[in-house]
Protein backbone atom coordinates (compact mmCIF):
# COMPACT_ATOMS: atom_id res chain seq x y z
CA UNK A 1 0.00 0.00 0.00
CA UNK A 2 1.31 3.32 -0.94
CA UNK A 3 1.34 6.45 1.42
CA UNK A 4 -0.80 9.54 0.33
CA UNK A 5 1.42 12.97 -0.21
CA UNK A 6 0.19 14.35 2.97
CA UNK A 7 1.02 10.73 5.14
CA UNK A 8 4.27 10.46 3.47
CA UNK A 9 5.04 13.77 4.14
CA UNK A 10 4.33 13.91 7.54
CA UNK A 11 6.12 10.98 8.11
CA UNK A 12 9.42 12.12 6.69
CA UNK A 13 8.82 14.81 9.44
CA UNK A 14 8.31 12.86 12.25
CA UNK A 15 11.48 11.34 10.95
CA UNK A 16 13.40 15.00 11.16
CA UNK A 17 13.78 15.24 7.43
CA UNK A 18 12.12 18.11 5.52
CA UNK A 19 10.56 17.29 1.39
CA UNK A 20 9.05 18.84 -0.84
CA UNK A 21 7.86 17.36 -4.34
CA UNK A 22 8.62 18.25 -7.75
CA UNK A 23 6.92 17.17 -10.57
CA UNK A 24 8.89 14.44 -12.99
CA UNK A 25 7.76 15.95 -16.33
CA UNK A 26 8.05 19.72 -16.10
CA UNK A 27 10.35 19.77 -13.13
CA UNK A 28 8.78 22.56 -11.29
CA UNK A 29 8.76 22.13 -7.38
CA UNK A 30 5.45 21.50 -5.49
CA UNK A 31 4.12 22.41 -1.96
CA UNK A 32 1.55 21.47 -0.15
CA UNK A 33 2.12 17.65 -0.59
CA UNK A 34 -0.10 16.49 -3.47
CA UNK A 35 -1.29 13.19 -5.74
CA UNK A 36 -0.22 15.20 -9.27
CA UNK A 37 1.66 18.16 -10.54
CA UNK A 38 -0.25 21.24 -9.95
CA UNK A 39 1.17 22.99 -12.80
CA UNK A 40 1.00 20.13 -16.12
CA UNK A 41 -1.06 17.73 -14.45
CA UNK A 42 1.40 15.03 -14.79
CA UNK A 43 2.02 12.12 -12.52
CA UNK A 44 4.45 10.91 -10.76
CA UNK A 45 5.51 13.56 -8.22
CA UNK A 46 9.17 12.27 -7.04
CA UNK A 47 10.39 13.80 -3.38
CA UNK A 48 13.47 16.38 -2.94
CA UNK A 49 15.43 17.74 -0.21
CA UNK A 50 14.98 21.07 -0.58
CA UNK A 51 17.71 23.85 0.27
CA UNK A 52 16.05 25.03 3.12
CA UNK A 53 16.56 28.12 2.63
CA UNK A 54 13.88 31.27 1.45
CA UNK A 55 12.85 34.81 2.35
CA UNK A 56 9.50 35.90 4.03
CA UNK A 57 6.84 36.90 2.44
CA UNK A 58 4.41 38.11 4.90
CA UNK A 59 4.05 37.61 8.48
CA UNK A 60 1.50 38.65 11.11
CA UNK A 61 1.58 38.68 15.43
CA UNK A 62 -0.55 36.31 17.21
CA UNK A 63 -0.93 38.32 20.82
CA UNK A 64 -1.20 36.00 23.56
CA UNK A 65 -0.74 36.62 27.61
CA UNK A 66 2.38 35.84 28.62
CA UNK A 67 1.29 32.65 30.78
CA UNK A 68 -0.30 31.45 27.37
CA UNK A 69 3.39 31.50 25.82
CA UNK A 70 3.28 35.04 24.70
CA UNK A 71 2.96 36.26 21.30
CA UNK A 72 4.13 34.42 18.12
CA UNK A 73 4.21 34.85 14.42
CA UNK A 74 2.60 32.89 11.29
CA UNK A 75 4.69 33.38 8.54
CA UNK A 76 4.52 32.96 4.71
CA UNK A 77 7.87 31.82 3.67
CA UNK A 78 8.92 31.80 -0.22
CA UNK A 79 11.96 28.81 -0.45
CA UNK A 80 13.88 29.06 -2.66
CA UNK A 81 12.62 26.40 -5.18
CA UNK A 82 9.88 28.59 -5.49
CA UNK A 83 7.13 27.51 -3.41
CA UNK A 84 5.39 29.22 -0.60
CA UNK A 85 4.71 27.33 2.88
CA UNK A 86 3.17 28.50 6.16
CA UNK A 87 5.12 28.16 9.01
CA UNK A 88 6.63 30.45 11.73
CA UNK A 89 9.99 32.22 12.24
CA UNK A 90 11.39 31.23 15.83
CA UNK A 91 14.91 32.33 17.34
CA UNK A 92 13.81 36.10 17.09
CA UNK A 93 11.08 38.19 19.01
CA UNK A 94 7.66 38.12 16.54
CA UNK A 95 7.71 41.86 16.29
CA UNK A 96 11.53 41.26 14.57
CA UNK A 97 10.37 39.37 12.08
CA UNK A 98 10.76 41.62 8.51
CA UNK A 99 9.23 40.69 5.00
CA UNK A 100 12.03 39.38 2.99
CA UNK A 101 14.46 38.67 5.72
CA UNK A 102 16.01 35.28 4.33
CA UNK A 103 15.49 32.41 6.54
CA UNK A 104 16.61 28.48 7.09
CA UNK A 105 14.16 25.47 7.66
CA UNK A 106 14.63 23.54 10.67
CA UNK A 107 12.46 20.38 11.26
CA UNK A 108 11.54 20.26 15.11
CA UNK A 109 9.32 18.09 17.45
CA UNK A 110 6.34 19.37 19.22
CA UNK A 111 3.70 17.07 20.67
CA UNK A 112 5.39 14.44 19.26
CA UNK A 113 5.22 15.29 15.21
CA UNK A 114 7.69 16.96 12.77
CA UNK A 115 7.02 20.36 12.12
CA UNK A 116 9.04 22.88 9.82
CA UNK A 117 10.19 26.32 11.43
CA UNK A 118 12.50 28.13 10.33
CA UNK A 119 15.08 30.58 12.03
CA UNK A 120 16.95 33.84 10.54
CA UNK A 121 19.97 32.68 8.16
CA UNK A 122 22.34 34.10 9.59
CA UNK A 123 24.94 33.08 6.50
CA UNK A 124 22.52 35.57 3.72
CA UNK A 125 23.65 38.85 2.90
CA UNK A 126 21.73 41.70 2.71
CA UNK A 127 18.51 40.48 5.42
CA UNK A 128 15.77 42.95 5.63
CA UNK A 129 17.23 45.78 8.42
Amino acid sequence: MQLSAQTHYQAELDAGRFGIQQCTACNQHVFTPRELCPHCGALPLKWVRPAGTGAVYSYTTIGRKPEAGGDYNVALIDLDEGVRMMSRVDGIAPERVQIGMRVKAQVIQHNGKGLVVFQPDQNAQGDAA
